[in-house]
């Protein structure tokens, strides 16, 4: 097992996906359907391939409300609000270095939910 601290957040983050979807979750609590929305190409196995991989990490936190039809919020915990520094310094990397000038924030327009 590889106990530097670098590789094992690298290898937590790397996955396909999941530093968008961390981006998103920052926004506040999110729906299936707006995560889907929001991530242009995921294809909804991915999407929750991806989101069950997260839970399992301690990333994000699944909410089922006792709804019909039944609603599901993803949020991020403490653990993945602690991953926010990284994107915010790889959003700076590669605005200086990559010469990358596209915004590469959440979709604009739609509902966030602040978190619990």
């Amino acid at each position: 097992m590889d106990r530097c601290p670098v590789s094992r957040t690298a290898g937590v983050i790397s996955g396909k996906w999941t530093i968008l979807l961390v981006r998103d979750l920052a926004e506040g609590r999110c729906r299936f359907c707006e995560l889907e929305r929001s991530l242009a190409g995921i294809s909804p196995r991915t999407l929750s391939l991806r989101l069950r991989a997260l839970e399992e990490e301690g990333i994000v936190e699944r909410q089922t409300y006792a709804e019909v039809p039944p609603r599901v919020e993803y949020a991020l915990t403490p653990k993945g609000l602690d991953l926010l520094p990284i994107i915010d310094v790889m959003r700076t990397y590669g605005l200086r270095w990559l010469g990358d000038e596209d915004d590469c924030s959440p979709v604009p327009n739609r509902a966030v939910a602040t978190p619990a």
